[in-house]
């Protein structure tokens, strides 16, 4: 399962959820939206906000670091 990040290199949140999926030996794409604009202006197409991280999961997006919601979506036990 595809498994995109926007995030800002100063967000904790960001970063508490890329290491918690690089721990669990899940690849993901990140896309750092400070500094690529289009990537920031999807992140807001998907979510309606600017808020950082936002991932998409397959075709589920989750907004913040929720990692319960990612754990069931990605099987991680």
């Amino acid at each position: 399962m595809k498994v995109e990040i926007y995030s800002t290199p100063s967000c904790m949140y960001c970063n508490m959820i890329k290491a918690y999926l690089t721990q669990n030996n899940i690849e993901y794409v990140d896309y750092n939206v400070a500094e690529d604009q289009a990537k920031g202006k999807e992140m807001v197409e998907l979510t309606g906000q600017m808020g950082v991280p936002v991932s998409k999961i397959g075709d589920e997006v989750i907004i913040g670091f929720d990692q319960p919601r990612i754990a069931e979506l990605l099987n991680i036990k």
